[in-house]
């Protein structure tokens, strides 16, 4: 993911709130703009596993939906 939001051979962090600071300008970009996530069957599998933010959502579906809060479109292939 870092590779592809800020260039090759860059890396942001490990987690949620380390991508929530790369979508925030500060080391990374600022939306809009559109991400288009190759293979994403296979991240949604091994991503598979639930966050306990008070939803039920998994972490794949996490990081999806903080993309698209800010302003990324993203399109699943």
């Amino acid at each position: 993911m870092g590779e592809a939001l800020i260039g090759p051979g860059r890396w942001f962090g490990r987690g949620l709130d380390d991508l929530n600071d790369c979508l925030g300008g500060r080391r990374g970009v600022i939306g809009p703009f559109t991400l288009i996530w190759h293979d994403a069957d296979i991240a949604r599998h091994a991503l598979n596993f639930t966050v306990d933010h008070g939803r039920k959502l998994t972490y794949f579906e996490e990081a999806v939906q903080l993309l698209e809060s800010r302003g990324v479109t993203v399109i699943l292939r």
